[in-house]
């Protein structure tokens, strides 16, 4: 039988958010064993990835890397934009969210998802501005 949740993560602007506590604790409360679990950010501007939670020096890389890659829209390589009338934050982070994963599959075996030593499930948030984000669950 399949379950489904919903996470609410919120964020206090650009960032990782690890939410893996709360998913090995959902995928354990199912009481099933075995199946795979789909996670889905309902929004545009976040993305949903499994990364490094062991040193937190590879979120901070990686989130530099996604600013260096795409900055805001003040910055002069981005003047071709023309959404911008929601803060110069916000384009940068739709094409990031184009970029990067908004949905997640992890296989479960004996009741807890699959994820290797080092791995931790993260919202990462490309606003600037703390936002409440919703992550749809679904295991079966």
């Amino acid at each position: 039988m399949a379950a489904q949740t919903e996470f609410v993560i919120q964020s206090r602007g650009a960032g990782f958010y690890e939410f893996t506590r709360d998913v090995v604790d959902w995928v354990r409360k199912t009481g099933q064993a075995h199946g795979l679990l789909t996670l889905f950010v309902r929004h545009t501007s976040c993305s949903l990835l499994i990364q490094e939670n062991a040193d937190p020096e590879v979120r901070d890389d990686l989130t530099a890397f996604f600013h260096r890659l795409v900055p805001p829209s003040t910055d002069p390589s981005m003047a071709y934009l023309r959404h911008t009338y929601e803060g110069p934050d916000d384009m940068p982070a739709h094409i990031k969210s184009a970029l990067l994963p908004v949905s997640l599959t992890i296989p479960v075996t004996g009741g807890a998802p699959v994820l290797g030593t080092w791995q931790g499930v993260y919202l990462f948030e490309h606003r600037t501005a703390p936002h409440r984000r919703r992550v749809a669950a679904h295991f079966g």
